[in-house]
């Protein structure tokens, strides 16, 4: 060992060496030391036997040894006593003087290490300036607050009592967060300023960091703390529940039962798929802390999990029979319908005793969609559906739903979610097989929620339903053995996509017949339970029901008729109640008017003929289809003064595009076409014709008016009135071709009900007689026309009774 460079310093002490590993003395400390280790032992008998030559104290050089290596600075100690260590070990107390650099290695007494040393002199300026004064105070205040901290109050003191510079310094030796190679530092630093502003400077460090580590702690202490006593009151809370249910008789386990989802899974009859989604999801609530907001949605989705009816199934009832008569009893008419159904159970019967139940997954799923006015019984056919299949019903109303999560459900973080409406009536059946009714499923709406009839898309899809996936359950779910009925009341208003995966069925009205079969039946008894009478206190003849049905109402449903029915019975209970009439009696058809009042709808053929609407010319009988069923509807036509009115043609009634041109090709017939006709087609060119359809509230579009207008035009130039007891339907071209169009069923029932006798339909519809009832086409004189001169052969009355024609004012 050397002098650095640049050094001039004389080595007068000869000291042996006493090695620290790991371990730093400043001057002023005073450290036991370990003499069970050989060089420790061999360094203080090395002193101990240099001192008694000298009379002294023994002296070594302590000298910190990190990796192997010494340090360049020493440091001068005397061993004060030579003894016992606490643990019984033989030691050495030894205390620090001052700081030696080391120089070179010599020889001396004993097996220890001898070197050369020089003392380091430290010199400090007296007095002490400004800055090393405001240093002092501030590494005090640093160290007082070390100290307090640590509890170490009676080292403050002694600390305060330190004057002197170097000592101050040398005094962080003993703090026990300074490691090795900062100790070192202090060591080899030898001006005593600079050492203690190093001191400060590691002190202020250690301080910095020990305020985080207590904010952490205190942090974590004090969410430990809410923990412990949230669950400590959560004990009691259960405890105190305990004792209520043993007050209450409910048994000690009740709430351990519900509360341990784990073993309800477990116990729970879960496909297998279901089954490893609930056991992830328990793992996720048992991880998660009770404040969680996890954990109340995840108890949310396992209860509607397990109250889902996974493996319950109801037996189809394979009764064809059976079924055609429930099918029958509950309902008159809709012969159609009711044999789709026949069919549907056939079917699934013959499939399952062959085996073929279920084919890749797939069932033989049904999809009817029942469209038809209101009061047709479209709803009430799903119940009875159900009841012929033995299966549970489910009525899921679809009218006005916008949202799409109505029909998928939501996302399992929104606040409040909940499965889809399919979900829930599956959930509310108890079994995977019922009869879901999607009730109104026109009426299904879109906005910025989403499409609801583009998430039934796969809903009413039997090749794709039995995956079925709802967002809140997240899944499958088998819909393939529902049977889904849909109702709607107009075909048009259903997507082009979703009425593509239902099979229609038309349900176009009750005849006259019907309907009091219907009433005398069904609705009659029904409104006098609820009138509070008996059917042996009231009694309605054929002849009431069957006028009450033909003049009191006009419709293709019975909903109006049953209300009429349930008037006249709370009519007749009240006059009971009066004293006004005696029970029983029997309301026989001069008795509606005293009861109900006078018929609203007294068919055209029973007017006077002076006051009926085709008593002039100009005017012409149609039929259309409307939202509730087929309805007649009047063609009127005028011709204006040349001198007061502006050619051209006038159309009025609130008509939609197709109609509008639909008269303009009538006009456009009549002018091309009079001549032959025999029409004064002049009249066209120079006065303004104005067409009118009545009820011009309503509005109305189509192309089957065609021919009405066409023979009101007729008549009106013509004078020939058109005749009461006819009335027509058909797209007119400009050639006078007699076009098909639809709804032929349901404009035929109307006829029927307005009393015309006679209908032209086009001859391509002639298919379409097939769909009306038998005992409608008895009633009815229908011609098939293919030209419109044959339509005004057959509606126009002969020239004997033409009349002068009318000009507008």
């Amino acid at each position: 060992m050397a002098a650095e460079s640049g050094e001039s310093m004389e080595f007068t002490l000869v000291l042996p060496v006493l090695p620290l590993d790991g371990e730093v003395v400043l001057p002023g400390m005073v450290v036991p030391l370990d003499l069970s280790d050989a060089e420790i032992r061999a360094a203080v008998e090395a002193a101990q036997s240099a001192a008694r030559a000298e009379s002294g104290k023994p002296k070594v050089l302590l000298v910190p040894r990190i990796d192997g290596t010494y340090a360049k600075t020493g440091v001068l100690g005397t061993v004060e006593q030579v003894g016992r260590l606490a643990d019984g070990d033989p030691g050495a107390l030894v205390k620090g003087r001052h700081r030696v650099r080391i120089g070179a290695g010599t020889t001396g007494p004993g097996a220890a290490l001898w070197v050369e040393g020089a003392r380091v002199e430290e010199t400090v300026p007296e007095p002490l300036p400004g800055q090393v004064t405001d240093l002092v105070k501030e590494y005090k205040a640093l160290a007082t607050t070390w100290l307090r901290k640590r509890g170490a109050w009676q080292v403050v003191d002694r600390v305060q009592a330190i004057d002197d510079v170097s000592a101050l310094a040398d005094n962080s030796g003993y703090s026990p967060f300074l490691t090795t190679d900062q100790k070192t530092e202090l060591l080899e630093t030898t001006d005593p300023v600079t050492r203690l502003r190093l001191a400060a400077q590691q002190l202020r460090d250690h301080l910095a960091e020990q305020d985080v580590a207590e904010t952490i702690a205190k942090d974590v202490q004090e969410g430990v703390d809410k923990q412990q006593r949230e669950f400590l009151l959560r004990r009691q809370l259960e405890a105190v529940r305990k004792e209520l249910r043993e007050l209450n008789g409910d048994g000690p386990d009740a709430a351990e039962e519900s509360d341990d989802y784990r073993a309800r899974v477990e116990a729970a009859d879960l496909p297998e798929h279901v089954r490893g989604a609930a056991l992830k999801e328990v793992e996720k609530l048992e991880r998660s802390s009770d404040q969680s907001p996890e954990g109340s949605w995840i108890r949310t989705w396992l209860d509607t999990v397990l109250e889902m009816p996974w493996n319950e199934r109801t037996e189809d009832a394979y009764d064809i029979q059976g079924a055609k008569e429930i099918l029958d009893a509950e309902h008159a008419g809709l012969d159609d319908v009711k044999a789709r159904i026949t069919e549907y159970l056939a079917v699934r019967k013959r499939r399952g005793e062959r085996g073929l139940g279920v084919i890749g997954g797939r069932r033989g799923g049904a999809v009817l969609a029942l469209v038809g006015p209101p009061g047709v019984g479209k709803t009430s056919l799903g119940e009875s559906v159900a009841h012929a299949m033995g299966r549970k019903f489910v009525r899921v109303a679809l009218g006005g739903v916008r949202d799409e999560a109505e029909i998928r459900g939501h996302r399992r973080t929104y606040v409040g979610a909940l499965p889809g409406r399919i979900v829930r009536a599956v959930k509310e059946a108890g079994s995977m097989n019922p009869v879901v009714l999607l009730d109104e499923i026109d009426k299904v709406g879109s906005d910025f929620r989403g499409d609801p009839a583009a998430a039934l898309l796969e809903v009413l899809d039997p090749a794709q339903n039995h995956t079925f996936r709802d967002h809140y359950l997240e899944v499958e779910l088998d819909l393939s053995d529902v049977v889904f009925l849909a109702t709607a009341n107009v075909l048009e208003a259903i997507p082009e996509a979703l009425a593509d995966r239902m099979e229609i069925v038309r349900l176009d009205g009750y005849t006259e017949d019907e309907k009091v079969v219907i009433a005398r039946d069904h609705l009659l008894p029904r409104q006098l339970e609820r009138a509070g009478l008996t059917g042996d206190e009231v009694t309605l003849e054929e002849g009431a029901l069957r006028k009450l049905a033909g003049e009191y109402t006009r419709e293709a449903g019975v909903r109006t008729l049953e209300r009429t029915v349930a008037r006249l019975l709370r009519k007749v209970a009240a006059q009971h109640e009066l004293g006004e009439r005696e029970l029983p009696f029997t309301v026989r058809e001069e008795d509606l008017r005293a009861l109900v009042g006078r018929p609203h709808h007294v068919p055209e053929s029973a007017q006077d003929p002076a006051e009926r609407r085709t008593a002039v010319p100009g005017v012409a009988t149609g039929l259309a289809v409307t939202g509730a069923g087929g309805d007649v509807l009047y063609v009127e036509a005028s011709l204006a003064d040349p001198e007061t009115g502006a050619a051209g043609l006038t159309l009025t009634g609130q008509l939609g595009d197709v109609m509008k041109e639909s008269a303009q090709i009538a006009l456009s017939f009549l002018r091309s076409r009079g001549a032959e006709l025999e029409l004064p087609v002049a009249d066209l060119k120079d006065r303004g014709v104005h067409i009118h359809f009545p009820a011009g509230a309503v509005p109305k579009d189509g192309p089957s008016a065609g021919i009405t207008m066409t023979t009101a035009l007729a008549s009106l130039l013509s004078g020939r009135l058109v005749r009461t007891d006819v009335a027509m339907t058909g797209e007119v071209s400009l050639t006078g071709r007699v076009l098909p169009i639809g709804g032929v069923k349901q404009k035929l029932l109307a006829a029927h009900r307005a009393g015309v006798t006679t209908v032209i339909i086009p001859k391509r519809n002639e298919a379409d007689l097939d769909d009306v009832p038998a005992e409608v086409l008895e009633k009815l004189d229908v011609h098939a026309v293919t030209d419109v001169r044959q339509v005004l052969e057959l509606a126009l009355a002969p020239a004997a009774t033409a009349a002068e024609v009318p000009v507008a004012a």
